[in-house]
């Protein structure tokens, strides 16, 4: 059994490392970036901005269409002629056919730079989708790294809770074996009893909480929602961030503020595209026609063909269409205006957002500390008081409140650290530097 044993152990230990193996946050972003159906629908849309710039859809380009045609015709003749130069002409079923094969050309020479206008214009809808793809797996990256930490701190939690809990059993374990031996009361025991039940009903609710977060988690990443993974419980930070090297960042890099930047230049080119339509148009045309006809009536043109080819300049301009192209114009500049404003309205909030957000973030690192000397403090305090607990000095109360104090102590410590994480992704966010 002992080799059989062995062979097995070597077996299973792979699938025991895999089980166990570390997701970092790197592979975490790699792999939600790969597998998220909204990257992937704004990468689609890249793709149909991408077709869409291109000089034939600018008007650079000539149009070319052909064309062919052939009919036939079946027919009865009765026909008499005047002088009696030949004789009646009395036929049934007479079969005659023509054909006609055709190619035409029209090339716009000038259009009043319309086709430059539009070229640039279709130029600015592909970076725009390039921008919109970008602020998408920002977001996208801002939102795995912030539930990334928040698995750390549930687990945290979990683990603040099973301390607690550890505590509570051994005062349980101390009542009871007091109580038994006549040196503890009744009301001792029951208190603790109560209380670790209390414990335990904390750390049953942290681990549903800490378990709906993964599954969270693994929808985030498309992947399987029970799919289980380990990762390191450390919430790190990094150094310290400045706000004013933030907010230069922002106007210049946020992808949002750079897709409202590009919305307003495509409005200008809009604008200019109907200014261009005021002007004439010219535009080379040129085609090439082939006839041909069979009759089969046995008068006139019994077989023949004939060829055209034609070519020449047409000029086209708009004198006067109810005034319809000026208030086109006109609209188009309001919107131009009106895209103006919403850079400057999306600046401000961004500035606005980042003032808020570093306000949380530095507060959040000043609890950091502030609950780092706690947390050092009631960790010290409940080895006194447990000790002097189990001598007789302190009361179950006493330890009780104690042991409260430094579970609570942690919890904030934890959710300092939490909140100063997610004010960093937040601001690196909004500064446009997660990528």
């Amino acid at each position: 059994m002992k080799p059989f044993r062995l062979a097995l152990f070597a077996l299973l230990s792979p699938i025991a490392a895999q089980a166990q193996q570390m997701l970092t946050l790197e592979d975490a972003i790699q792999q939600g970036i790969t597998k998220q159906y909204s990257i992937q629908i704004s990468r689609q849309r890249e793709r149909i901005a991408a077709n869409e710039n291109s000089l034939g859809n600018a008007g650079f380009l000539p149009t070319v269409t052909g064309s062919a045609s052939k009919n036939y015709t079946i027919s009865g003749l009765d026909q008499s002629f005047f002088g009696g130069l030949r004789p009646p002409l009395v036929q049934s079923g007479v079969n005659s056919n023509s054909g006609n094969t055709g190619v035409a050309m029209a090339w716009t020479l000038y259009d009043g730079q319309g086709m430059f206008v539009l070229r640039d214009r279709f130029k600015e809808l592909q970076n725009l989708g390039a921008k919109q793809t970008e602020s998408n797996i920002e977001n996208l990256i801002a939102l795995i790294s912030t539930t990334y930490y928040d698995i750390i701190r549930q687990n945290l939690r979990v683990n603040n809770f099973k301390k607690g809990l550890e505590i509570s059993n051994d005062r349980l374990k101390l009542a009871k074996d007091r109580y038994e031996v006549g040196q503890g009361s009744k009301v001792d025991y029951y208190s603790a009893q109560v209380d670790y039940n209390e414990d335990k009903a904390l750390l049953i609710a942290q681990e549903q909480s800490y378990t709906n977060t993964k599954i969270g988690f693994n929808t985030l990443l498309v992947k399987e929602y029970k799919a289980d993974f380990q990762i390191v419980n450390n919430i790190d930070l990094l150094p310290k961030l400045t706000l004013n090297e933030l907010k230069m960042s922002a106007l210049s890099q946020n992808p949002t503020l750079i897709g409202a930047i590009l919305s307003k230049k495509i409005s200008d080119l809009d604008t200019k595209n109907l200014q261009s339509q005021q002007k004439p148009q010219i535009d080379l045309l040129a085609g090439y026609n082939l006839n041909t006809v069979a009759n089969g009536a046995g008068f006139g043109v019994e077989k023949g063909s004939s060829n055209v080819f034609n070519y020449g300049l047409r000029a086209t301009i708009n004198i006067f269409d109810g005034y319809n192209q000026k208030r086109r114009i006109q609209n188009a500049k309001i919107n131009a205006e009106i895209a103006a404003l919403q850079v400057e309205d999306l600046k401000n909030a961004l500035l606005s957002t980042l003032e808020k957000t570093y306000v949380t973030y530095e507060n959040s690192m000043n609890l950091i500390q502030l609950e780092t000397e706690n947390y050092t403090i009631a960790k010290q305090n409940i080895d006194i008081a447990f000790d002097r607990f189990k001598v007789g000095i302190a009361t179950s109360y006493e330890l009780r409140e104690v042991q409260r104090n430094a579970v609570a102590a942690e919890t904030r410590l934890i959710e300092a650290k939490f909140a100063a994480k997610a004010a960093e992704i937040e601001l690196i966010r909004l500064s446009g530097n997660l990528l």
